[in-house]
């Protein structure tokens, strides 16, 4: 069996926040979701995953996984560090498993090199084996020091590395693999007589040395995918990282996306082939984009679905579904729970809420349409008001198939304007329009002549 145990117990002490630091998020996703998905991927059967202070709510956003939690004991005279932590874990290390060490923080990680190492790993029968990386400047970590056998001879750390060791640029990425039995025996025997009174896993690996044991070391290909975080400016470089990983499986799969480096899409984002995203855009959450859809300027669109060959442009859409072939923008909002039929225009400054909207309809700008059913074939005009709330309740309007509204008419709610009813612009309609009625809601025009010199205006 393989198991992982995954150390979340950090604070964000130095990144000055009140969330825990395994929640912060990158690229729309909790750091500590992408190292519960690389180990799964990676055919982990156990991962275990040691907290600490906000333990509650980092096991309350996960509490639909498989996952075990253990938290970490806090206070004063405990004897912390990362040996201390993998301690917290051994009731669930069977003697028969291969376990792997990993961290909460370094969201980079790839289920590959996790499968690599294990791999590694039993096909060389280790008994523990160091992740390694080799780093042009490898200052601040511990040195990977191996044997004539190419194997582990020891793990020097910088402050007790002597000049010839400091040249070496082999380093210790904190993550290890070991044979379950031998970790559980070696952690029973590490002590905290340190300057920092910790327990700490390097430990584990020079008991295991110490004792005949191997300690093999497998090198990662990409250094980047052991970058912790510990502060703000840790997280925007995973940021970019991760943000440049997801632009390149894009383009890899057939999307265009013109300025990569200026386009935001998180991790649960899907795009359909031949679509153009244009710099400035942004699409969040579980978004959908189909095939052939050009997306511009800077539109944000979260937890959304967008047919093929939809065109939008600097606008908003949140939690809605729009049709295909549909031209949204530029500078529309629709907001949740709306969903838009196919070949809909959805124009300037128009703003849609909370309603459905049938094939072949438009609103080409200046427009708030609220809580409303709208039909097929519908042309709503410049500056109509869907007035769907009287100050305590909200209530919808019926607009039916191949209804015309005319500019700058307000449709006062609960009211249905019935198949083929037209409503001159101006108008403000309260009661039901019946099917082919023209509705004329407005004062007669006034016209009083002679009225600007009486009143002495005209100069």
């Amino acid at each position: 069996m393989n198991i992982s145990i995954i150390l979340a117990a950090g604070e964000s002490t130095r990144m000055k926040s009140k969330l825990s630091k395994v929640l912060h998020r990158v690229a729309g996703k909790p750091i500590l979701e992408y190292i519960i998905e690389a180990s799964k991927g990676a055919k982990v059967e156990k991962n275990v995953v040691i907290v600490g202070r906000s333990g509650d709510k980092v096991r309350e956003y996960f509490k639909d996984e498989p996952i075990i939690f253990k938290t970490q004991p806090i206070g004063e005279g405990i004897p912390y560090g990362t040996g201390f932590a993998v301690m917290q874990a051994t009731e669930y290390i069977e003697d028969d498993s291969t376990v792997v060490i990993l961290y909460g923080d370094t969201p980079l990680i790839r289920e590959s090199t996790i499968t690599n190492l294990f791999n590694y790993h039993k096909e060389n029968d280790l008994d523990a084996t160091v992740l390694t990386a080799i780093l042009d400047n490898p200052k601040d970590y511990g040195r990977i020091v191996r044997g004539e056998n190419g194997n582990v001879l020891k793990i020097v750390e910088e402050k007790d590395a002597s000049e010839e060791i400091k040249k070496i640029k082999e380093i210790n990425s904190g993550i290890y693999c070991f044979k379950g039995k031998l970790l559980k025996d070696a952690l029973a025997k590490i002590d905290n007589n340190n300057a920092q009174n910790e327990y700490y896993i390097t430990d584990v690996i020079e008991i295991l040395k110490n004792e005949g044991y191997s300690v093999g070391a497998y090198v990662i290909e990409d250094p980047n995918e052991i970058h912790g975080i510990n502060s703000r400016a840790q997280l925007a470089f995973c940021e970019n990282i991760m943000r440049d990983r997801i632009n390149q499986y894009h383009m890899g799969n057939g999307i265009t996306i013109i300025d990569p480096d200026n386009t935001y899409i998180e991790a649960g984002v899907k795009i359909g082939r031949d679509s153009i995203i244009y710099p400035g855009v942004v699409l969040e959450g579980k978004t959908e984009i189909g095939e052939d859809c050009i997306i511009r300027g800077d539109t944000r669109i979260v937890n959304s679905i967008i047919s093929a060959g939809v065109s939008i442009e600097s606008s908003t859409i949140e939690d809605s579904f729009v049709g295909e072939d549909t031209k949204i923008g530029p500078y529309a909002h629709i907001r949740p729970n709306s969903r838009i039929g196919k070949n809909v225009k959805i124009g300037n400054f128009v703003e849609v809420k909370n309603s459905t909207i049938k094939d072949n309809s438009k609103a080409s700008h200046l427009a708030y349409i609220g809580d409303a059913d709208i039909g097929y074939n519908v042309n709503i005009g410049c500056g109509v008001v869907f007035v769907n709330y009287n100050g305590k309740e909200k209530f919808r309007t019926i607009v039916g198939d191949n209804a015309f509204i005319g500019s700058n008419s307000n449709l006062v709610a609960p009211v249905e304007v019935e198949p083929w009813g037209y409503i001159a612009a101006g108008s403000t309609i309260t009661k039901g329009v019946k099917e082919g009625e023209l509705c004329i809601a407005r004062a007669p025009q006034v016209n009083i002549p002679g009225w600007v010199e009486r009143k002495g205006l005209k100069k």
